[in-house]
């Protein structure tokens, strides 16, 4: 769901981590702007967010030209001790069909 369609102060199911990683498996050169704009949420938010998700190696960033460009590990867990026997894959693979 993009921001424009999502209604303010209602809450939903995935963190704002789990869209930033699913909006960087549709499309891995997004830019942060990009990024920002579909979660509904400020650049320096996605900022935060992505070297989150880099800094626990979900995510790396790969330098293509003056953009960057993500790879998602995908074989990685879930974090929360009720997902973790599910992966990466397992999550964009539901949300993505």
């Amino acid at each position: 769901m993009s921001a424009d369609r999502f209604q303010l102060g209602s809450w939903t199911f995935l963190t704002n981590h789990a869209h930033v990683l699913l909006c960087l498996a549709r499309d891995s050169m997004m830019r942060m702007r990009d990024l920002a704009l579909e979660v509904g949420i400020t650049e320096r938010a996605v900022q935060r967010i992505v070297s989150d998700l880099e800094a626990a190696g979900y995510v790396e960033r790969i330098r293509t030209g003056r953009r960057n460009s993500y790879r998602i590990a995908e074989g990685l867990h879930l974090r929360h001790p009720i997902e973790q026997h599910k992966t990466i894959a397992d999550l964009i693979r539901t949300i993505h069909e």
